[in-house]
């Protein structure tokens, strides 16, 4: 995509934040409240990544996800691993793409152009039409007065998890590393080691299906092992 002058609101997700929380408001009928969204930017994803979860059939998306539970409306604005072969990761460019699912009509998938002066101007002289016609209605189908305040959710639904770690090059680094996820109920699912070097060995695992809360008290507590080269870099893979 396009990147402003100052590109920290576009790397941070802060922009895209700002756009899933209009569509939140859209899609479920309540006031706008960006302060209820999760924000990761892509900061911390490396080329090293990339290449990564390429290589097992993946690729990473700043991907905005908004769902209703049984206890609130979950959304979070974070880079996640899609499969390659999927609409989300066919994507390229600064095309945008909504996918919609429902339980009965399963998904439906909307994409277009995101960015630059022709869908921009487009955008604009539409808006501008309508209110030449006189035909401006409530954003939101109602006026925003009458919008619900939405129920934020505690943390998000499981699943499973990318994480890349540097760990010292020692007998027993990595079991280190598998005891603190098993203590914290999180399962490997597959698990390798690449680019080997003297001193640090590069671990890359990917997890079962796990709660965030516990994957975040994992990696706090893999700090206190003594093996770790490098902090890890975790990243949510979303099977869309």
């Amino acid at each position: 995509g396009y990147l402003e002058a100052d590109p920290s609101l576009d790397v941070g997700g802060i922009d895209a934040g700002h756009k899933l929380a209009i569509l939140v408001a859209l899609a479920f009928g309540t006031k706008i409240d960006f302060d209820a969204i999760h924000i990761e930017g892509i900061e911390r994803i490396s080329i090293e990544d990339i290449e990564q979860a390429a290589d097992m059939g993946f690729r990473i998306k700043l991907l905005g996800v908004a769902q209703r539970t049984g206890h609130g409306i979950e959304a979070r604005m974070s880079p996640c691993l899609v499969p390659a072969d999927s609409p989300l990761g066919q994507l390229e460019g600064a095309s945008n793409m909504i996918v919609l699912e429902g339980d009965s009509v399963g998904q439906v998938v909307l994409q277009g152009a995101g960015a630059g002066a022709g869908p921009t101007a487009s955008a604009i002289i539409g808006d501008v039409c309508d209110l030449a016609r006189g035909s401006a209605r409530p954003v939101f189908g109602r006026p925003a007065s009458e919008l619900a305040v939405a129920k934020r959710t505690e943390g998000a639904a499981p699943a499973a998890y990318y994480l890349r770690m540097q760990l010292v090059d020692r007998p027993g680094a990595l079991a280190k590393i598998a005891a603190v996820l098993g203590d914290a109920g999180i399962s490997i699912n597959r698990m390798r080691q690449y680019r080997h070097t003297e001193a640090t060995a590069p671990v890359l695992i990917v997890t079962h299906e796990a709660r965030q809360e516990a994957l975040d008290t994992a990696i706090a507590d893999m700090d206190g092992t003594g093996v770790l080269a490098s902090a890890p870099v975790a990243i949510r893979i979303e099977r869309v």
